[in-house]
């Protein structure tokens, strides 16, 4: 918040000395590594000559298939590559887990915490302790081993590094929420007579009245922790429409833009008051005039933490963000800032998602060249986002438009080959991609095969569980891929017995799934056990191509049908058998073996910089 220290950020400060040493004490060794989230190894081996960059890489050194997590999702496969450990190790299987005294679910990855004394002042509730957020993954990161050999780190977007580990320079990445503490909440305003005001996943929509060319929206920012009622904090864009021309000015406290209808603004700062004229907590967004003239339609991105004036942990050292930001200019500090809630809403055409999306590109692009150009020795790692959330919603459909994202990366590839000579390269994904054709109702399936008992009523897809009769249900499903027992002494409302009945009802429900068919076609291609913990799925569920677990699963609800087509617009995935979809591996240095894993990628960047492996890592140097 403005006029104090941003919220967490005072731990990391300690942290700021002593990170850069000299060439001499690292040996100069200096390795490059760029994730590119969810590039498939098929894809790449089919477009060589679209890829030249990338085809120059595995000439000059090495490509493979890459083995991903079980499950193959982003933030349980690169805290693997974080780790170099499995799940059971970091203990993320999940973009969400479930709080077992509630079946809840909440975010795998990292938690607010709100101060623990507060002093009682009126309306207000003023902090003498510090919040804090709080990564949920366990393990020590590979690069706090390197640093802690003084060797310099550079680690920008890493997933599931949020807050980021006080080391090195760092930027948070996948798991960083905008500023209202979500993972992204768009706001769409529109005059249309036929629309209403409500919620919609990942966003608002907002009916609007014009009066005389000129609109005064309210954009919603944080709830007020300084206020007893947590009041949501606001302010007002206004919007001057030009009466002749399809045109328009923005304007929200001392930030002002001009825009075309179809054009995307600037970054609008934007101070959200807590206690008037005391403490303000400073966001910024982007607007999207979709339409100006007859309609007004205009879309307003996630409010996301301004990197200049950050409200949150986002960098280390805490004013690493400041310094790439007036460096170069703000840029998206969500952790997936590509909105595809607003392409599944109806929000964005295809194209409009396409080029908000290359505006998230362009950032991460501008990061890659900041970092590169700052880069002398040790450790460089950038993350690119766009391929996996570009193939989400273009994947057996638009696959031209696929390969356009791929030879754009393709292309920044390039320029890492090209001004990093000498440097140890290494290319890698966390995962594949497939279609995503038919949605499972997985809580449907267990009710139907007796092992959860609903109770009447119609289906509510918001509430999780709204239908489940604890007493009687000895299973339940929620995330995109786990399978819970109902166990006696862990569950809230647990009946099954944590003995050997419960390792019998486990084979039962294994083989069940196993012989499930969709007209035909095998659903469940593997299941597996992981060791068990109150966080761990007691079963992961590996589903064949061209299926998943549905978006009402992920949540907790059972709809009437048991197996759907996927009507979404979310057409591509990779949430399902963790060998259907591996991600790939390129390296300068030629691969030791046929079938590398996330794990071994871990291993071998520690040894290119001499550096043992410790003993919880179980990877092998495959460099």
């Amino acid at each position: 918040m403005r006029n104090r220290p941003p919220l967490a950020c005072l731990a990391l400060i300690a942290f700021c000395a002593g990170c850069g040493i000299s060439r001499s004490q690292s040996n100069a060794r200096r390795v490059i590594v760029l994730g590119v989230d969810g590039m498939d190894p098929q894809f790449v081996q089919a477009h060589w000559s679209d890829l030249p960059n990338l085809d120059r890489l595995r000439h000059q050194g090495d490509f493979r298939p890459l083995a991903t997590t079980t499950p193959p999702q982003s933030p349980v496969a690169w805290s693997t590559f974080i780790t170099g450990t499995d799940p059971d190790g970091h203990g993320l299987y999940d973009f969400v887990h479930r709080d077992p005294a509630t079946y809840l679910p909440f975010s795998s990855m990292a938690k607010a915490e709100d101060p623990k004394h507060t002093l009682s002042l009126g309306p207000y509730l003023f902090p003498l302790s510090k919040g804090q957020v709080v990564s949920l993954r366990r393990g020590t990161a590979f690069w706090q081993i390197l640093a802690e050999r003084n060797i310099p780190v550079t680690v920008i977007k890493m997933p599931t590094n949020y807050p980021p580990i006080p080391v090195g320079k760092a930027i948070s990445g996948m798991g960083t929420t905008d500023l209202l503490g979500t993972f992204g909440t768009f706001t769409f305003y529109t005059d249309d007579p036929e629309e209403i005001s409500r919620s919609v996943s990942g966003g608002r929509i907002v009916k609007v009245p014009m009066f005389q060319n000129r609109a005064v929206l309210r954009v919603d920012g944080p709830a007020n922790s300084l206020r007893k009622d947590h009041r949501t904090s606001s302010v007002d864009l206004t919007v001057d429409i030009d009466p002749q021309s399809p045109a328009a000015r923005l304007s929200v406290g001392d930030s002002m833009a001009i825009v075309r209808e179809g054009e995307w603004s600037q970054w609008l700062r934007a101070e959200f008051s807590l206690i008037p004229h005391l403490v303000n907590a400073t966001g910024m967004f982007r607007v999207y005039a979709k339409q100006l003239h007859p309609r007004f339609e205009l879309y307003v991105s996630p409010v996301n933490i301004d990197p200049d004036e950050p409200e949150l942990p986002i960098s280390a050292p805490a004013g690493y963000s400041r310094e790439i930001a007036r460096a170069t200019s703000p840029f998206y500090t969500q952790g997936i800032a590509e909105d595809t809630s607003a392409l599944r809403q109806g929000v964005f055409s295809l194209p409009e998602f396409l080029s908000q999306s290359r505006l998230v590109f362009e950032d991460e692009h501008k990061l890659l060249r900041y970092s590169l150009s700052q880069f002398h020795d040790g450790l460089l790692f950038v993350y690119f986002s766009s391929i996996d959330q570009n193939s989400h919603m273009l994947w057996g459909k638009h696959m031209p438009e696929v390969l356009e994202t791929y030879r754009a990366v393709d292309a920044a590839i390039g320029e890492v080959l090209d001004n990093a000579a000498g440097a140890d390269i290494v290319v890698l994904s966390d995962h594949g991609f497939t279609t995503f054709d038919r949605a499972v109702n997985l809580n449907t399936w267990l009710a139907k095969n007796g092992y959860m008992t609903l109770e009447g009523g119609s289906s509510d897809d918001e509430i999780p569980f709204a239908r489940v009769d604890w007493s009687r249900t000895q299973a339940y499903a929620l995330g995109l891929n786990g399978l819970y027992l109902n166990l006696a002494g862990r569950e809230k409302q647990g009946i099954v017995p944590p003995n050997a009945e419960s390792q019998t009802l486990l084979k039962k429900i294994i083989a069940d799934l196993l012989a499930f068919r969709d007209n035909g076609k095998t659903v469940v291609e593997s299941v597996y056990a992981p060791p068990r913990s109150d966080v761990a799925p007691d079963l992961i569920i590996g589903y064949a191509r061209g299926y998943r677990g549905s978006w009402q699963t992920a949540l907790g609800a059972a709809p009437e049908s048991l197996v759907e087509d996927n009507k979404d617009a979310w057409i591509g995935d990779h949430c399902i058998n963790a060998a259907d979809v591996p991600g790939v591996l390129f390296s300068t240095r030629k691969l030791t073996a046929e079938d590398p894993r996330l794990k071994d990628v871990t291993v071998s960047i520690l040894h290119l910089f001499g550096v043992r492996s410790p003993p919880g890592m179980t990877g092998r140097n495959v460099m």
